[in-house]
């Protein structure tokens, strides 16, 4: 029965003839909306004849013209969103093949685009060889980088374009008679070349100089002296038995880096050989870390080392370096054409050395008809830059993707740099030089340009905007053609230059869709000058004869795999991303032995929740004092060097958080990577490191498999990587057996069921796979203060392992001969303590996704819960945040959110601004505080691919299921697939004799497997 009763709902309607209540029953609103405020003139708006159906596509317009940019690359006529290009579906991912070349990283790739966003970089597969490391998988999120310029600049006042060029032709056209010098970073782009010829005929007294920030000069030089043009000699790795590399990090950053592809393929037991790899070098490096024998040693030992490698003496080498020497040199002897030497020693004469060795041997793995033309600056005409603007001899400078007033060592050119006539800075950041520069060209990120790169002698790839420039921007190349008189856009000229000299009648159209291009033409390369070249020559060739140390330390700066040369300092994935040797964050720092460390007085120790702190040390070069720079005691470390990493120090366009760091450049002297006579000394204070993990040893557990290629050839699969047993009424059963179930099993004869396998042998620890992950599924960034309370949000991590004695395997020896408590106390104290020079060992860890959960088991919410395909699924919706699900995991891969990370102001990384939440993952929910969070197997791909399949009516093929990490890892360590495909690679996987789980004695049955790692240590 209904109810009469009468509610009110304010004591003013008690009153009768209430003006509020009659205005109310006419009006929801008390106040009126100030509609002709945001819709413009009230009497326009009333005589307009639009109606609203058209007046609802307009609003749509506002919102999707910008990213309606990407849609076809340059964009002619702007469409209404509501009227979606044919090529747009709402949901589905674009993806265009480009290029990046920033004059550091050089890559092919793929730019995946939702709704006209690029969000994520993937490598393109029609690139043969070719890798994207994780400073190229990050650079989507420079693009979004909120302190970017958004316009041009005179004399620090917001300008147009028609004002810089008016100001640049009469500038030039008044110093007809003076130097200009146009400083650039390598473009290695034929079309660039092409054109700053052009620029540099129209205006002669102009001088171009390439400069690298990092230096591979002396290499260049050497090719250039004994082939007569300039560039880096190639390598492939792959088809050597036997590698030596006296201080190159080829698996790093070594003369660009991209090694690691070729390296791989000569890695795999499965055939029954492998390459064997020696490593000489001071730091411990990526390349270091994987080799199979590595012997710490000075940079000046180095250069004796290298010597008596290419029939020098062995003289004042230590016994024990040159017994490793004479093997090394044995078995490259024995290899024949199959071996190679490569160095970093930054020198003419050492790398001519290198040269006229792999030369005279024959060695396949060297390539030098066609050369890397990557770094192609030269250090004498950089110094004579230096010295000119500093002098006053020169003029005016003009400098593009290049921050000297940053990186070069000399603290003068900075003062120097305020006097010039003439200072223009093409630069996407009002960086150190563009804050000083008369005139700043804001230029666009790569994303959003046209371009080309010729990487190596008959390679060629593309680059195509995959969204309009988001503020005022103009390509360096553009104001070329406008300083010219050049009628022809950027894109006109690229187009008709390929047209005309590398295509050689091949479709442009499917050049562009491809990103490459293979050619053998011929294409004039600027060469630098004779005199300077020859100067070059003779100073570095003097560096390599007089190499005896004269006292105090010898530094090696060097480049970590984050953060490169630092142009990407701003990029909160990078600065977050854990270094792969040291696993510290958010710092550089002065790796130092364990033995000099305890002479110098520096010390690490843990405080109570678990973070490590570390002491200060002053560097001091000459007259240059680097003051307060943390010390990491770091394993395999030479006595008597330490090492700090370049790319630091930033303050110029960077975040407050983001300014991290000591600047390193003003170390090196004459763009030198190994500075001499240096004095630590140190400092008050104590430094808060953010390093990820306190574990340096396995302490002989049996978490990362590995045995020797001897004993795999030799032995069966049980003596190598047994099955661990349990007990089960006082019988061993192995751990697979039903018996030793707990569970029963799930069926998973139906639909499909994902594995994912990771190859310890191919693992480089490179860290590509880490950013891939955090950009695909929306990983927040936390900062320094959380990521020193183990808060850490990465879904995937790679754990590095150093060995406490010589080896791993001597490890276990240890720990099994252990006997009696006063034994055990000791000894097991020591397998905490890494050798001072390990073996190391990585092992990417992600959520096992176990078939027998223990997570699963205890979520008194169902919030984690089994999937029919074998993932571990989390509802975030359902859970609240007991955590016992991290407590119960014997993985320690799940993630709980301490806090809300976006939109936060605690947290101002790019998920605290609209700009960078640009970059966000739509398929991926983003997540809130008080939930956990941990790798999905990247369901959002998996189910994609599925679908696809349904709707072609087609089965899927082996290959076509993936995940951001698997994808992203170039060396193939990483495989995903179905194991309900018994033809599929996945499956093979499952089958091989190298397989194992990570912890399988608990008994959880991940779904993610590890292949045992194998190292060539035998003697041959």
């Amino acid at each position: 029965m209904a109810s009469n009763k009468k509610y009110w709902k304010s004591v003013e309607e008690l009153k009768e003839n209430s003006p509020i209540v009659e205005t109310l029953k006419q009006n929801e609103f008390v106040e009126e909306i100030p509609t002709d405020d945001f819709l413009g003139d009230k009497e326009t708006l009333e005589a307009s004849s639009t109606t609203r159906r058209d007046f609802l596509k307009y609003v749509g317009f506002t919102t999707a013209a910008a990213s309606l940019a990407a849609c076809e690359g340059p964009v002619i006529k702007s469409i209404p969103y509501v009227v979606a290009p044919d090529e747009i579906v709402p949901g589905v991912a674009n993806y265009y093949a480009s290029s990046i070349g920033d004059g550091f990283d050089f890559a092919n790739v793929l730019v995946k685009t939702r709704e006209g966003r690029p969000i994520k970089i993937e490598h393109n597969n029609l690139a043969e060889g070719s890798e994207v490391n994780s400073r190229v998988q990050a650079s989507v999120l420079s693009l979004y980088d909120k302190n970017r310029l958004q316009y041009p600049t005179i004399n620090g006042e917001e300008a147009s374009w028609e004002d810089i060029d008016a100001g640049v032709v009469a500038t030039m056209s008044q110093m007809t008679d003076k130097e200009v010098v146009l400083l650039t970073q390598t473009f290695a782009s034929p079309s660039t070349s092409k054109l700053i010829q052009e620029f540099i005929a129209q205006y002669p007294n102009v001088r171009h100089v390439v400069y690298d920030t990092v230096s591979s000069s002396e290499a260049a030089d050497a090719y250039q002296r004994k082939y007569g043009s300039r560039g880096l000699a190639d390598y492939d790795f792959g088809k050597a038995d036997v590698i030596v590399s006296v201080g190159a990090d080829f698996l790093g950053d070594w003369q660009g880096g991209g090694y690691s592809v070729g390296y791989i393929k000569n890695r795999n037991p499965k055939n029954g050989k492998m390459s064997r790899h020696f490593q000489f070098e001071a730091n411990m490096t990526l390349s270091g870390a994987n080799a199979d024998v590595r012997v710490p040693v000075t940079p000046s030992e180095q250069e004796a080392v290298l010597r008596a490698l290419t029939g020098g003496s062995m003289s004042g080498l230590p016994e024990n370096v040159a017994e490793a020497v004479r093997k090394a040199k044995a078995e490259l002897d024995a290899a024949g054409t199959n071996g190679v030497i490569v160095t970093g020693i930054s020198t003419v004469a050492a790398q001519t050395a290198v040269l006229e060795y792999n030369d005279a041997k024959g060695s396949v793995a060297m390539d030098s008809a066609k050369p890397r033309l990557t770094s192609m600056g030269n250090t004498a005409e950089v110094t004579a830059v230096m010295n000119g603007v500093i002098s006053g001899s020169i003029k005016g400078l003009i400098t593009v993707g290049v921050d000297p007033v940053y990186s070069f060592p000399n603290a003068a050119f900075a003062d120097a740099y305020k006097n010039l006539e003439m200072s223009i800075a093409f630069s996407m950041k009002e960086d150190a030089t563009a804050s000083l520069a008369k005139m700043v060209a804001a230029t666009p990120h790569y994303l959003e340009s046209w371009g080309d790169i010729q990487t190596k002698k008959g390679s060629f790839g593309l680059t195509q905007p995959t969204i309009r420039p988001l503020f005022n921007t103009r390509q360096f190349q553009e104001c070329l053609l406008k300083w010219t008189e050049n009628s022809k856009t950027y894109y006109e000229y690229l187009r008709e230059n390929w047209e005309t000299n590398i295509l050689g009648g091949a479709s442009w159209n499917q050049a562009l869709q491809d990103g490459v291009y293979a050619s053998d033409v011929e294409l004039e390369v600027l060469e630098t000058s004779p005199t300077l070249n020859a100067l070059e020559s003779a100073t570095s060739e003097g560096a390599m004869l007089t190499n005896a140390q004269e006292g105090g330390m010898e530094l090696t700066l060097y480049t970590k795999t984050s953060m490169g040369d630092g142009q990407q300092a701003n990029n909160p994935w990078l600065q977050e991303m854990p270094d792969p040797i040291s696993r510290a964050t958010w710092d550089n720092y002065l790796t130092v032995s364990a033995a000099d460390a305890a002479t110098l007085g520096f010390e690490n120790f843990n405080v109570a929740n678990g973070a490590l702190n570390g002491s200060y040390a002053n560097i001091s070069v000459g007259d240059v004092t680097i003051e307060k720079v943390p010390v990491l005691i770091q394993p395999g470390q030479a006595k008597g060097s330490v090492g700090l990493a370049l790319g630091y120090g930033k303050t110029h366009a960077i975040q407050e958080e983001m300014q991290t760091g000591v600047n390193a450049f003003t170390l090196y002297n004459n763009f030198n990577p190994v500075v001499r006579n240096v004095s630590i000394s140190k400092a008050e204070g104590i430094h808060e490191f953010a390093c990820v993990q306190l574990q340096n040893t396995m302490m002989g557990r049996d978490i990362i498999r590995e045995t020797t290629l001897e004993i795999f050839n030799t032995k069966d699969a049980e003596v190598w990587n047994p099955m661990p047993m349990v007990s089960k009424d006082h019988q061993e059963i192995p751990v697979t057996s039903p018996d030793a179930d707990l569970w029963d099993s799930f069926d998973r004869s139906l639909g499909h069921h994902f594995n994912l396998s990771i190859d310890l042998t191919a693992c480089t620890g490179c860290g590509a796979c880490v950013i891939a992950c955090h950009a695909e599924n929306n990983v927040p960034v936390v900062g320094k203060a959380e990521m020193r309370k183990s808060r850490n949000m990465h879904w995937l991590r790679i754990d590095r392992y150093y060995s406490s004695q010589e080896s791993f395997a001597d490890d276990f020896d240890k720990k099994d001969n252990i006997s009696g408590l006063g034994s055990s106390l000791s000894e097991f104290a020591e397998l905490e303590q890494a050798s001072e020079n390990p073996q190391v060992a990585f092992m990417p860890v992600m959520c096992q996704h176990c078939n027998h959960a223990p997570c699963e088991t205890v979520c008194p919410v169902a919030a984690t819960s089994h999937g029919r395909q074998g993932q571990n699924h989390m509802a975030y919706n359902r859970c609240v945040g007991t955590r016992y699900c991290a407590n119960n995991c014997p993985y320690k891969v799940r993630r709980f959110n301490w806090f809300l990370y976006v939109g936060n102001d605690e947290f101002d990384y790019n998920m605290n601004n609209d700009l960078g939440r640009m970059v966000l993952n739509p398929d991926v929910v983003v997540r809130s505080r008080g939930v956990m969070e941990k790798c999905s197997m990247c369901i959002q791909m998996t189910q994609k691919t599925i679908l696809d399949a349904k709707r072609d009516g087609r089965p899927i093929k082996d290959g076509e299921f993936k995940t951001a990490c698997s994808s992203a890892c170039s060396t193939g360590a990483i495989v995903f697939g179905d194991v309900n495909d018994h033809d599929s690679v996945i499956y093979e996987k499952t089958e091989d004799d190298r397989m194992y789980h990570l912890l399988e004695a608990v008994g959880t049955k991940p779904n993610v497997m590890y292949q045992t790692q194998v190292r060539n240590t035998k003697e041959s």
